[in-house]
């Protein structure tokens, strides 16, 4: 192992973790949309929030979830973090269904 190898060492760990982290706030915020856009719709049916919150926690995990209705469209608003290192970052999501079973 050559003096150069080692300086550069630690740097090209850096790196790796810097693109597996970003990653996995990929993974997060697309499992984040799909749970909005599920319980928007489970919602927009006229099925209530614990059964929202029960999709949201099978499809993206631990989230907090809110939801508007203004009669024609039901929105729901997903935020959860990062997680591990990345706990500190916020992630958001955003979905709207037509209301149509109530």
């Amino acid at each position: 192992m050559t003096a150069e190898f080692a300086v550069a060492l630690p740097a090209i760990m850096l790196v790796l973790a810097i693109c597996l982290a970003s990653v996995h706030l990929v993974t997060v915020q697309v499992r984040l949309t799909d749970a909005a856009a599920a319980a928007a719709r489970a919602l927009g049916r006229g099925e209530g929030a614990d059964a929202a919150a029960g999709i949201v926690g099978r499809i993206a995990g631990p989230a907090d979830l809110s939801h508007t209705d203004d009669g024609m469209f039901t929105c729901v608003t997903l935020t959860a973090s990062g997680g591990g290192l990345l706990a500190s970052i916020r992630l958001t999501s955003e979905a709207c269904a037509m209301s149509g079973g109530h």
